[in-house]
């Protein structure tokens, strides 16, 4: 049975409408003062960030209020103070800022622990690249650096081709030695540069709770209430045939990050007709996994659109064919 389709928007199309409120100058003039300043002064720009958003971006405080009254389970939106929708912004901005120390190799700044560090080892030392799906909770960052922190072990990020060009100028302003690691989805090779960096030991990581709002998606049970997330990144690991670890950066404040790897999927012996099912088996507990760590640390959640109450696009039904 093939998908079945309509022509309703992605739930997870919403954040490309989003307005950019930072510019390359901006995040220069950011970096400069960051690195000159040191990350414990700098930090004091934080909260007039924070409160800037508080004040004047009433959408983002809509979605904010809508998700913190999902996972700290209050009784309505109206529950939920400014206490902690000004704690949900100092989050984001704070892995934010903590980018331009991870990304200059600022290591030393941050108490990083990592959890479940075996389930990495074997699928590194066997040499046929690690492939992980997070979402955007905490901070990927992190990993790349200890990725960088490794002699021989390349960290890649691969996304979607306006994310990509968007980032790598970002990182520019940053760090250009960063621009490197990130692969564009979208292109004819993009599949061909992802297989070519697991093939020679790699980790590559997608994240895989936002969608373009044209690809299929396959409709989740997600704090309470159901959400379209992107076939694109499961489907990927299943035709690469390749084990895939979740994994999440949580910030748990101060200079204090942990990373979490769990068991995903293995999609490298999937019976003939099995791949459908087993994607979708992926993705139901890839939301479970996100939900998981949304009750652990949920000022974490970044996707500041509305994940919930748009209709899903394209939506996947079960089904048993080889795609």
């Amino acid at each position: 049975m093939k998908p079945e389709c309509n022509a309703a928007p992605s739930v997870s199309a919403g954040w490309k409408q989003r307005p950019e409120r930072s510019s390359l100058f901006m995040l220069r003039v950011m970096t400069w003062i960051s690195l000159a300043l040191g990350r414990g002064a700098s930090r004091w720009f934080l909260y007039a960030i924070a409160a800037y958003f508080l004040s004047f971006a009433p959408t983002a405080r809509h979605v904010s209020r809508s998700y913190l009254q999902r996972v700290l389970k209050l009784p309505s939106p109206a529950a939920v103070g400014w206490r902690h929708l000004f704690r949900h912004f100092l989050s984001f901005a704070s892995v934010i800022h903590d980018r331009i120390y991870l990304l200059n190799e600022r290591f030393d700044l941050f108490d990083i622990r990592v959890h479940n560090q075996a389930l990495m080892d074997p699928l590194i030392a066997d040499g046929q690249g690690v492939f992980l799906i997070g979402a955007h909770m905490g901070s990927f960052e992190v990993l790349r650096a200890i990725g960088r922190q490794q002699p021989g072990l390349r960290v890649a990020m691969a996304m979607y081709e306006e994310n990509a060009r968007k980032l790598n100028a970002a990182l520019s302003a940053i760090n250009p030695n960063a621009r490197q690691d990130i692969i564009a989805l979208g292109q004819l090779d993009s599949m061909i540069r992802v297989h070519e960096l697991l093939a020679q030991g790699s980790v590559v990581g997608m994240l895989g709770d936002r969608s373009l709002g044209n690809d299929d998606t396959f409709e989740v049970d997600f704090l309470g209430d159901p959400a379209g997330l992107p076939l694109g990144p499961f489907r990927m690991a299943a035709i690469l045939k390749r084990p895939v670890l979740f994994m999440t950066g949580l910030y748990l404040g101060g200079n204090r990050y942990d990373i979490h790897f769990e068991s995903l999927a293995d999609f490298s012996a999937l019976p003939p007709r099995g791949r459908a099912l087993a994607v979708q088996a992926a993705m139901t507990r890839y939301a479970a996994l996100m939900e998981q760590y949304c009750f652990k640390a949920p000022y974490n959640w970044f996707n500041f659109f509305d994940f919930w109450q748009a209709p899903v696009s394209r939506q996947a039904k079960p089904s048993t064919d080889n795609q």
